[in-house]
């Protein structure tokens, strides 16, 4: 029996062979896609253990009684926005840990750094950047110490003398513990579940197109092949021959599709290592799949398929004659809308009752757009139903009036070939929704705003005496470039007022204090950093004279509340920082290395820009994701939607052929089946749109307080580009109904 399933699939002519090609491209897709998913988490693991040896200030004491402390220092700094990992050390004896990736200890006066650091280093003038670092270089660190080809690290050697007064730490042994386990409090890696939580919410809304793509395969001439099975059934085949044949059929066009799933694969993944999930590049190795992952994809999806294929013929096994006693399916019911409408009224509950614990945030949200997904999923077919018998109803023509009554008479198979899009098109437009209305509110400054033009270095009163006026290095006013170098002194207020709050009750807390003053004089020079109230002579400002607009992005003008100073005492009061603004890039770096040399044990010195661009370019990766899920998962749901056509075709030529010989126009049946494809596309893209920028706006105002803002203009170019692929992959099917509905048809059929 299986023999002969085998050729019957195989050599069952071109209709047999087209429906097995066109479910192993299914499969193949979704095997795919499972497996990039796994890979990419897998990926993220190996990449967050590779950060593990530069949380070793918090490594626990070693066990060895034999091992050497080392001094450890790790900090960061920046180049051109792009972040820098300094690690400085100076071991105590012999036997100091050695990090990894590098052979030994770095001496005084040496230092190992990343392939990208080094390039870097080589095409940078040594004003800029390799003047911060002392010493030369004497070799590279290795791949195994590495998060990412693109990390820039650079160890550095030093005096046990010089890293005790920078305040460096002693260590005997280097931390292996991912960040993920580490119960010290690691501050650099990789928030695992986070990004795992983003990768499952990603991979879900891309595969659930393709397995409606896999699902819509599998029914391909469903119909005729349901009829012939049938038929085997009446003349003598038994129901568990019929459910071998079928099993056969279905793992026959699985096996195929999942092995060349796996090469399919094995070809785009140094591409996928090209895509930063995380923020930085992936080494190609770390996209590898476990052995268990490989078991269950490759038993799995065939499995999966043989149990696909008995749900789907049921009918036949229960009675030969099943499939000819067909009736019409009960319609959908309101009740469908159940869970849409509790979804959205659960977001909205929450607005102004935001959940104090970060726990108590993830259910109430996740809950909530959860049973939002569900619902349109479920209340798909009633909105479809409702569609349609408005269409039939105002149809002026015999095409309209066709497709709104067969829509309406079935609009559970009307809205399944669209369902994949109902995914991919709400969860994109709530990560559009909410990553640019939070971009637009905390993001980054503009790239020619002062928030990342000006760069400063502080004198907080905990890290020591503030420089006088003299150490201020007098170079920096000559760096062509530089537009001002500006001192801000210490207010003499030092104790913050009460906090108070204005407007509404829930409005946000203020606190009209700040830890710096200066003159309006010389505010109003600068001209660029906000200015003084009407009448004031000095104004009480921020650190970096950016202050509160970091966090209002849209509004370069501001207003700092005088203080109650005479200006000739601004000068007596201690130097709390220096802020550089500057009109180049170039002249920023320099402007960095100056004074990170004239200052080493200070924080180093940044800019606004720096400090919000590490979160900006995580949602920047999270907008990237959910543009890839949109660009995928149109295109699979326009291939799902003309298998869908291609076998509605298939099946109803013999009817489409009476039309045509009763003297309807063929392209009148093009309508026909056009309007039964467009009409339920636009209205599932429209309705999961919409409720997709409404969560997102319940979302914004329960947690955030923000009002969605309209999201930029490529959204919307890249829906109606999709929707217009599908459209044309659609399109692309039409002429089969001039060669399946011809005379010959309804004569031999």
């Amino acid at each position: 029996m299986i023999r002969f399933a085998v050729r019957l699939s195989l050599a069952g002519g071109r209709e047999a062979a087209t429906r097995l090609v066109v479910i192993a491209a299914a499969v193949a897709l979704g095997v795919g896609m499972l497996l990039a998913t796994l890979a990419g988490m897998n990926a993220v693991d190996a990449q967050n253990q590779r950060y593990a040896w530069l949380n070793t200030a918090v490594a626990p004491a070693s066990t060895d009684p034999a091992a050497e402390p080392m001094w450890w220092l790790i900090r960061e700094d920046y180049h051109d926005g792009d972040s820098i990992g300094r690690v400085e050390v100076a071991a105590t004896g012999p036997e100091a840990p050695v990090p990894p990736g590098i052979p030994r200890l770095p001496g005084p006066g040496e230092y190992y750094v990343s392939p990208a650091l080094g390039e870097l280093l080589r095409s940078t003038p040594a004003a800029q950047l390799g003047d911060r670092f002392p010493g030369h270089q004497v070799g590279t660190i290795g791949r195994e110490a590495l998060p990412s080809p693109d990390s820039l690290l650079i160890v550095i050697g030093r005096t046990p003398a010089d890293l005790e007064q920078l305040g460096a730490r002693k260590v005997t042994q280097i931390m292996t513990t991912s960040p993920d386990g580490c119960p010290r409090g690691c501050y650099v890696g990789i928030n695992h579940d986070g990004m795992a939580l983003v990768l499952s919410i990603v991979a879900a809304a891309l595969l659930f197109p393709v397995l409606i793509f896999i699902g819509t395969a599998t029914r391909l001439a469903a119909t005729r092949r349901e009829q012939r099975f049938a038929a085997m059934r009446l003349i003598g085949a038994t129901p568990r021959q019929i459910s071998v044949i079928s099993a056969v059929e279905s793992v026959l066009a699985a096996a195929v599709g999942t092995a060349v799933g796996f090469g399919l694969f094995l070809a785009v993944r140094p591409a996928l290592a090209e895509i930063p999930f995380t923020g930085e590049r992936f080494f190609t190795a770390d996209l590898a799949l476990t052995l268990t992952d490989v078991l269950a994809v490759a038993a799995g999806i065939p499995l999966g398929a043989v149990a696909a294929s008995w749900l789907a013929l049921r009918r036949v096994q229960i009675s030969p004659l099943g499939v000819a006693r067909r009736v019409t399916p009960k319609p959908p019911r309101a009740w469908r809308l159940i869970p849409l409408v509790a979804g959205l009224v659960e977001l909205a509950y929450f607005v102004g009752r935001r959940p104090p614990t970060t726990n108590g945030q993830l259910t109430a949200y996740l809950s909530g757009f959860l049973l939002i997904l569900t619902g349109l999923v479920l209340a798909g077919p009633w909105l479809t139903m409702v569609g349609a018998r408005l269409l039939a109803g105002r149809a002026s023509r015999p095409a309209a009036l066709i497709a709104g009554r067969r829509l309406a008479d079935n609009p559970r198979a009307g809205f399944r070939s669209v369902s994949g899009l109902i995914v991919a098109l709400f969860v994109t437009s709530v990560a559009t929704g909410i990553i640019t209305t939070y971009v637009a509110n905390r993001g980054e400054p503009r790239t020619d705003s002062v928030a990342a033009t000006s760069l400063t270095t502080w004198f907080p009163p905990e890290d020591g005496p503030a420089p006088t006026a003299d150490q201020i290095p007098a170079g920096l006013a000559t760096i062509p470039g530089v537009r001002s170098v500006t001192l801000v002194h210490a207010n003499p207020v030092t104790e913050p007022p009460p906090m108070e709050v204005y407007g509404p009750a829930d409005a946000p807390v203020q606190r009209w204090w700040y830890p710096g003053v200066i003159t309006c004089a010389e505010l109003d020079r600068l001209a660029v950093f906000g200015a003084c109230p009407p009448g004031a002579r000095v104004a009480t400002v921020a650190d970096d004279l950016i202050g509160e607009r970091a966090w209002d992005l849209t509004n370069d003008d501001y207003v700092w509340p005088a203080a109650d100073l005479d200006p000739a005492q601004v000068e007596r009061q201690p130097i709390r920082s220096v802020v550089v603004n500057t009109t180049s890039s170039a002249a920023f770096e320099r402007a960095r290395t100056m004074l990170i040399n004239a200052f080493p044990t200070n924080r180093f010195p940044g800019s606004v820009a720096e400090w919000e661009s590490d979160s900006a370019r995580l949602l920047v990766q999270f907008q990237q994701l959910a543009d890839v899920v949109m660009l995928a998962s149109l295109p699979i749901a326009g291939c799902s939607l003309a298998v869908s056509v291609a076998g509605g075709l298939s099946d109803r030529k013999r009817p489409f052929s009476m039309l045509r010989l009763t003297g309807v126009q063929l392209r009148t049946l093009r309508r026909v089946v056009a309007l039964e494809t467009v009409v339920p596309l636009l209205a599932v893209a429209a309705v999961a749109i919409g409720m997709g920028f409404l969560a997102a706006h319940l979302f914004l105002r329960a947690q955030l307080g923000y009002t969605l803002l309209a999201p930029h203009g490529s959204f919307y170019l890249m829906v109606a580009g999709g929707l217009a692929v599908s459209l044309g992959i659609v399109a692309s099917t039409l002429p089969l109904l001039r060669r399946i509905t011809g005379p010959e048809t309804a004569r031999n059929d």
